[in-house]
């Protein structure tokens, strides 16, 4: 099927720059990922060992196996196959590759190397088995040489490598390409998402001066709910059933938080406790949220294109989303004035929309709402604006990442009105840090404030959750234990 494997005995071919992985692509990637370790389940898994270093020999032994594996096989004809067949085809190839060529090494080595070119291949090259391990929050890859990775909060650097910045930037230009994006010289800068919704960004020289950085911020293969949450301590369990009260009663929820705290994972659990006959419609500048409501529309920003024209900005899409019947409006992340179009939503009808945006306190968020307003260009006296926000706001619920790479939600915060001119909030849930164990992780708890009827006590009775709200508030106030 793929021919020309006559070629394979004409001695060794020269190696090739990087081939063409996919048809439309000029050349493919050559690779030097290390084995992955297993999956792990628990979102604090222990450090893993170091990967193995490959030898110099091992590169060049591949490089010369790849240009062969190349000229061997019908790249048109290899993208007709499902990835599964296909990955055996190019096994079978490259096996017959090195007992033409007479190729010693070890079964571990040839296991190694037959993985390495199949990523190369069909996959994202070094990035594939970094990429299958579920204990990975975050891949930072700086240059073809020094790739980082964050688990457990803790970054740590890989013996991943690239063979040159060419194959790395062949590797980016894959992976934007698949969303209908580019980067290169004219647009160096791109963001963009993998299959299973992790963000991706790429800059690009001559931006970045020492060779493309590639940042995915990777997502679990597993949904986490907010069950899964308690388990790791990032909310007690009587803290996460009046959360799940929350998302039920359709109260307006902004989740805050910095870079990194678990701002999107948070909003995904809110989302759990949407009625399946609800029309959720998201809005995201790259899609990452997972709803499993049936009734979702997803909309996605669109950059300019090469004449700097054809953008749509997250505040076209919050602005159509009014004219599309929706009843929940969930913007991924709010960072401009799209903050004042979805505040109009949320006293308009829409009970029960989220968004998330960067701020390090529930007070912070509100004047960041109010900045990001004013940013929009609206000339709207200050009052006016905390009224809107007010009246449109809820909750406010804080995430944190400490100092030991643990996440916590820090605050379960209502915004109760204005008194002046100052916005009035009250504080149901929040987390103290009392003390560090001989490990250096940070010793805590989650502890009610005592109140005991919140100002969303009424939506709850309308959806008669007051009894199992009330249930909620007694037991957090009566187990306060550590955490």
């Amino acid at each position: 099927m793929f021919g020309k494997r006559a070629s394979f005995g004409c001695g060794a071919p020269a190696a090739k720059p990087a081939a063409a992985a996919q048809p439309s692509e000029a050349k493919a990637s050559v690779s030097a990922p290390a084995s992955a370790p297993a999956p792990v389940s628990s979102m604090h898994a222990p450090q893993p060992a170091p990967e193995a270093r490959r030898s110099d020999d091992y590169y060049i032994t591949k490089s010369m196996i790849f240009g062969a594996l190349i000229e061997a096989i019908d790249l048109s004809q290899l993208s007709k196959l499902d990835p599964d067949n296909a990955r055996e085809e190019i096994r079978d190839i490259v096996n017959e590759i090195i007992s033409i060529k007479n190729v010693v090494m070890s079964i571990s080595e040839q296991e190694d190397l037959l993985e390495d070119i199949c990523n190369d291949v069909l996959g994202y090259g070094p990035l594939e088995p970094l990429l299958n391990r579920d204990d990975i929050a975050d891949i930072m890859v700086n240059g073809a040489t020094r790739t980082f990775i964050e688990v457990s909060g803790k970054i740590q650097l890989t013996n991943i490598r690239f063979r040159d910045n060419a194959q790395l930037m062949n590797i980016c230009q894959r992976i934007v390409s698949q969303v209908g994006r580019r980067v290169d010289d004219s647009s160096p800068i791109c963001d963009a998402r993998l299959a299973d919704g992790s963000r991706v960004n790429v800059i690009a020289p001559p931006l970045a001066l020492d060779g493309p950085a590639l940042t995915i911020r990777k997502f679990r293969k597993e949904k986490l709910t907010l069950d899964q949450l308690c388990k790791f301590g990032s909310i007690s369990p009587e803290g996460a059933e009046i959360l799940k009260i929350i998302g039920r009663v359709r109260c307006n929820i902004l989740i805050s938080g910095g870079t990194g705290s678990g701002k999107t994972t948070l909003l995904n659990c809110m989302t759990n406790y949407i009625d399946d006959d609800e029309r959720v419609i998201t809005c995201e500048d790259a899609a990452e949220l997972q709803l499993q409501q049936a009734h979702v529309v997803r909309l996605e920003t669109r950059p300019p294109n090469l004449e700097g024209t054809g953008a749509i900005t997250m505040r076209d899409l919050v602005k159509n989303c009014l004219r599309m019947r929706p009843e929940r409006i969930i913007v991924g992340e709010v960072r401009g004035p799209e903050a004042f179009d979805l505040l109009q939503a949320m006293n308009t009808g829409h009970d029960g929309s989220m968004g998330t945006l960067h701020a390090n306190s529930p007070r912070e968020a509100l004047s960041r709402l109010e900045s990001m307003i004013t940013m929009g260009g609206f000339s709207l006296p200050t009052r006016t604006i905390r009224e809107m926000i007010v009246s449109s706001v809820d909750v406010i619920i804080q995430a944190a990442r400490l100092r030991d790479g643990s996440r916590r939600i820090t605050h379960v915060t209502e915004v109760l009105g204005l008194e002046g001119d100052v916005v009035i909030t009250q504080d149901l849930f929040i987390y103290d840090i009392v003390g560090e164990d001989q490990n250096g992780k940070l010793i805590g708890r989650h502890r009610s404030t005592g109140i005991g009827r919140p100002r969303f006590w009424e939506r709850a009775r309308y959806y008669g959750e007051e009894q199992r709200l009330a249930r909620a508030l007694d037991a957090s106030e009566d187990k306060q234990a550590p955490r």
